[in-house]
C-alpha cells in the first residue's frame, strides 16, 4: 500500500515524546503525529491520550523531500464528538465539592492552608539554622 498525502491508514504507536508520537505505518515506514494533531482538545501530555503499541488510524498530512511523514489523529475525529479521543478522566467528586463551597468557606480554607504552610516553612528554616543563631546571641 502506498502512502499518499490525504490517505487514511492504520498504524501502531512505536514511541512517545514530549512533542508527539511516532507511528509505524504499513510497509515499515514511520511517521510523526505532532502533539497539536493528537486530539481536538488541548494536549499537555501525549501519554494522556496514547500509549506505545496502540493501534491508531491516522491521516497523512505531509511527506517532505527527505521522506518525513506528518500525520494527524485529530483530523479524523468529529469536532464535537469525544468519540475516539481519550480525554483524561475528570475527578467529578472533587470538582463538584469545590463549587459547592461558599466564598467564605473557600477563604477560610485558604487561610488555614496558608498558615499551615507558613508554620512548616518557619519550622524547616529554624531547624536548618541549627545552633548558629544562639551562638551569635551569646557573643
Amino acid at each position: 500500500m502506498s502512502i499518499e498525502v490525504g490517505s487514511v491508514v492504520e498504524g501502531v504507536v512505536t514511541g512517545i515524546t514530549n512533542f508527539g508520537a511516532f507511528v509505524e505505518l504499513p510497509g515499515g515506514k514511520v511517521g510523526l503525529v505532532h502533539i497539536s494533531e493528537v486530539a481536538d482538545v488541548y494536549v499537555r501530555d501525549v501519554k494522556d491520550f496514547l500509549k506505545e503499541q496502540d493501534r491508531v488510524k491516522v491521516k497523512v498530512l505531509s511527506i517532505d523531500e527527505r521522506g518525513k511523514i506528518g500525520l494527524s489523529i485529530r483530523q479524523l475525529q468529529a469536532p464535537s464528538s469525544p468519540q475516539g479521543s481519550k480525554r483524561p478522566p475528570v475527578n467529578d467528586r472533587r470538582h463538584s465539592r469545590q463549587h459547592s463551597l461558599s466564598f467564605e468557606d473557600k477563604l477560610s480554607k485558604f487561610l488555614r492552608d496558608s498558615e499551615d504552610r507558613l508554620s512548616d516553612l518557619k519550622r524547616n528554616t529554624e531547624s536548618k539554622r541549627g545552633g548558629r543563631g544562639s551562638a551569635r546571641r551569646a557573643e
